[in-house]
Parts: structure tokens; sequence; C-alpha cells
């Protein structure tokens, strides 16, 4: 089949990999604009901008909804689908509905729990044993589209956001692949809206931890923040960013009761561990 595929960070790499190395053909990539990145400000390509342009695959970046849907509209000749895995951009209807088998979305939970933006994030901050992928079919609703496949994978005490996003980044292409494979005899379940939760983007306001709250939950959150945006905390007078922490009683900086932090990243400074920072800072 062929098909427009879009996305644009690194969750969406592993879609792209899948098509390419399936029956399927993509035929155009639709990623977000270029933007400065870094602390030189330079323009840099998206992760699916760079994968599609080493194998000779037209890019597309328009800015606006309206932008989107003239592009695609000139590219409806030659596809049956469009596949969508971390885009950036809320597709308007024109699009959703143009192909004939419509749009087809990679979703980083085990719909509907979870709808928005930060699935990952939220589902370990949250202390869940569980999440997974849904594919699902597009609607004008955030993630409220009929189900068309999903699969779930655990939440160990040690998963990370950073490491359940690979997992599931991997997940999500081997189910895109099997959704298209039988897309023309799709098997496809409604979403319960009663039980629908939402994963609203992480806000620099809330990756400040609150010690005053359980050892477990700020454990789950910086679990939920690992490795980017992060979770920080205050000690000494210095702002420490934090990677890893601990619930055991293990060496590092207890920061209350039962939370050790293992690994962190001083302002100005590097990433290293809690014993490094300690040989040569003082927290009081």
């Amino acid at each position: 089949m062929r098909v427009i595929f879009m996305g644009t960070p690194d969750f969406a790499v592993a879609s792209l990999n899948a098509l390419l190395t399936s029956t399927h053909e993509v035929v155009a990539v639709f990623t977000q604009p270029d933007k400065p990145r870094g602390r030189g400000k330079n323009v840099t390509f998206s992760p699916v901008k760079t994968l599609a342009l080493e194998h000779a695959i037209p890019v597309f970046q328009p800015s606006s909804s309206a932008e989107l849907s003239e592009i695609v509209n000139c590219q409806l000749s030659t596809v049956n689908c469009i596949a969508v895995a971390a885009y950036g951009m809320l597709l308007p209807e024109s699009v959703v509905n143009a192909p004939k088998h419509g749009c087809i979305n990679v979703h980083a939970s085990l719909l509907p729990k979870y709808r928005g933006a930060a699935p990952i994030n939220r589902a370990i901050m949250n202390g869940e044993t569980q999440s997974g992928i849904t594919i699902m079919q597009m609607e004008k609703g955030l993630d409220t589209g009929d189900m068309l496949l999903s699969e779930s994978v655990e939440i160990t005490h040690e998963t990370t956001a950073t490491m359940l996003h690979d997992i599931l980044a991997d997940l999500g292409g081997r189910l895109l692949v099997t959704a298209l494979d039988n897309i023309n005899s799709p098997s496809a379940t409604k979403q319960d809206d009663s039980l629908a939760t939402h994963a609203a983007k992480i806000t620099k306001a809330e990756c400040e931890l609150d010690l005053t709250r359980p050892a477990l939950e700020l454990y789950n959150k910086i679990r939920g923040l690992a490795d980017y945006p992060c979770a920080y905390t205050i000690l000494g007078g210095k702002r420490l960013k934090i990677y890893r922490a601990s619930l055991e009683n293990t060496a590092g900086i207890e920061i209350i009761p039962g939370l050790t932090l293992t690994e962190i990243q001083p302002e100005n400074g590097k990433r290293m561990t809690a014993i490094e920072y300690l040989k040569g800072n003082k927290l009081c």
C-alpha cells in the first residue's frame, strides 16, 4: 500500500523505519518545520526528516493546518492511507477523512487511558504497572478514534520514561505495519469514553519536586520525567536536575527519608553520580 507518513521526534522514527522495511511504500513524509535547537540555536532537522532524506523520500513541512490540507490534497491520488506517529500538529478533518482508509495513529498508551501529549511520562508518574501501544483510526477528537490494535507492556519499578519510550516506539512500528497489512479487513473497537484519562503536556513548573510529598510519589515522578525534561530540586541553594533515584538504602543524596538521589546534574555542570557530586560540594 502507498502511504503518507507523518511524524517528527525520535518516537516516530521507529514507525517510519518499520514502514520502510515492510511491503508498504512511503510516498511522502510530513514533519514539523525545522527549528533552532541547542545553545548555539543551530537549525537542525527533525529525526524523521533526517531518516526520510536518507531514503530519498519527499519531505513536506507545513506550518499551518491550511497549508497541510493543501499539500495533502495534492497527494491523495497516489495514496490510500496516512500513517501518523507523534506528528505534533492536530490534523484538520479535511485531512483525517481524505484518504480511502483515512488516517491511523500510533498512540503510546492503552486507550482510552492517557489520551493527549504525554502518555509515557504520565503513566510512570502515576505509578502505573502497565502501558502499551494503541493503533487507532483517527477522527476529529483528541485520541478518541476507534481502536484497531493494541498490545500491552509491563512497567517495572525501575522503568524510566526513556526506557518505556524506546520499548513503545519499537512496538508501535511493528503494530503500525500489522494494521496496514490488515487495512482492508479491519477489526475496530470503540473507546469507552467513561474510562478516558488525559495526559497533558509536561510543564516546567511541575518538574520541581515537592519534598513534603511521600517518597514513592517523588520516586515515580523522577522516573516519569527521566531523561527529559527531568525533575529537579534545590539543595544547599543550588538547583539539581535529577536523572535517577532509589528507594533502597543506597549511597547518594537522601533528600527525604526513604528517597535517595543517585544521578544528578548541578546547574552549569555535567551529569554525574550523586557520590561524585558530594566529593566536591556541601549540601548545607
